[in-house]
Order: C-alpha cells, then sequence, then structure tokens
C-alpha cells in the first residue's frame, strides 16, 4: 500500500528586492517539502496575500517600501498567532535581532545565509517553533548581559514565583526540547505543557519562547550558554 507524503511547507517570500527573492525561490523550490506559495514586495503586500493564500512560514525582508517588515511583524502576528516568521536581513544589528525576537519572529537570519541554512530554519520553526543560529544567540546573551543587573535579578525573583512544574518545562526549553519531548519527559500531555508555557508568558512578562529563555538565564534557572 502506498504511504501518502506529508503536504509540504507553504512558504511565502516578501522581500522588495527582485533578484534575491528570485534566488531563494529558486533554491527553495528544489526540495520536495517546501512550496512556494506566493511573493510580495512590501508589508502591505503581504498583509493582502495572507488573507487569501494559505500559508506555514514567512521569509520576511525588514526593510521594504510602504510597509517594513518591522511595521508588518506585529500584524502578520496579530492576525495569524501561529504563524512562523523568519526574518531575512542585512542588518546584524544585535539590538535589532532581539527586538524583533521580542516581537514574535521565529528566527533572525543573515541575508548572506546558505539556502541549506534558511532550509534548516523553515523546517526547525515549523516543528519546534523556533530556530535559533549563531546571530540570535549572540544577540540574545548580549541583551541579557545588559538586563542582568541585581536590581532586575532582585524585582524579578521578588515578583514571580514558579512552580515545580513550571521550572522544569522551562528548563527543558531551554535545552530546546520540543512539546513532546518535554511532555514524555515529566509524564504530561502536550496540551498541558502548552498550557504551562502560556502561563509560564503571562506569570513572566514574555512575549515570546525567546523571552522565556532571556528570563530563565537572567533568573539563573539555567547557566549562561
Amino acid at each position: 500500500m502506498k504511504t501518502e507524503s506529508p503536504e509540504p511547507i507553504k512558504v511565502i517570500i516578501a522581500d522588495d528586492h527582485v533578484l534575491y527573492r528570485a534566488g531563494v525561490k529558486t533554491a527553495l523550490s528544489a526540495k520536495e517539502d517546501i512550496d512556494i506559495v506566493a511573493e510580495a514586495d512590501n508589508g502591505q503586500h503581504l498583509l493582502s496575500l495572507l488573507k487569501a493564500i494559505p500559508c506555514d512560514v514567512i521569509l520576511l525582508d525588514i526593510e521594504m517600501p510602504i510597509m517594513t517588515g518591522v511595521e508588518a511583524l506585529p500584524k502578520i502576528k496579530e492576525m495569524f498567532p501561529d504563524m512562523k516568521v523568519i526574518i531575512l536581513s542585512y542588518m546584524e544589528d544585535q539590538s535589532m535581532v532581539t527586538r524583533l525576537m521580542d516581537m514574535g519572529a521565529n528566527s533572525y537570519l543573515a541575508k548572506n545565509s546558505d539556502v541549506e541554512i534558511i532550509y534548516e530554519a523553515i523546517r526547525t520553526c515549523v516543528g519546534d517553533e523556533y530556530y535559533f543560529s549563531a546571530l540570535t544567540n549572540k544577540a540574545l546573551l548580549a541583551n541579557l548581559k545588559q538586563r542582568n543587573t541585581p536590581e532586575a535579578l532582585k524585582a524579578a525573583h521578588a515578583d514571580v514565583k514558579l512552580s515545580e512544574n513550571e521550572t522544569s518545562v522551562l528548563r527543558l526549553m531551554c535545552e530546546e526540547k520540543s512539546t513532546k519531548e518535554i511532555a514524555d519527559i515529566i509524564d504530561l500531555s502536550p496540551r498541558t505543557v502548552e498550557a504551562i508555557r502560556d502561563k509560564l508568558k503571562v506569570k513572566t512578562g514574555a512575549k515570546s519562547t525567546a523571552g522565556l529563555i532571556m528570563y530563565a538565564i537572567r533568573n539563573k534557572i539555567v547557566d549562561e550558554p
């Protein structure tokens, strides 16, 4: 009996540079599990496409005319909270990386990244929500060091008290375990793990998984990488 292949990952590329967009499209289209379903040349165009075309992942440029990627990102996350957004940019400013990760980006890659890296990021974000590159790790760690003051630590410890399960889930998230892996390790259902993760965001004020990891390191729940 023939086994049906899984549905390919539907991707939209949003970038105002036609040649770059074409190059990424050609390279990714060679992957059997990737389907480039649309292209946009600015944020406004992208939002219009999203209303009509089902999509799993967006490759989003920061600097575009009419509406930038920075302006489009919060609108995307508001309309489609589960949409995976991978930033592709020539800007490698650490403050920009942490800002966009805090806003909900699932990864941030340099535009000169090899297509295999982009492909790996797409697959990882779909399966495990976030793809952490050397660029994102360096930026997040630098941000942590800036925030890691005695006053901030004291305030964080005073305001937030985590349960044993919440602490366990947070530690395992920092080890890049998937929801299913966490559920198996601490003997909970995946749905319960997701609920704990959402509760952690509310309790800590984090807006994303990246924010939770920053919180965990800042408060010595896990060691700095």
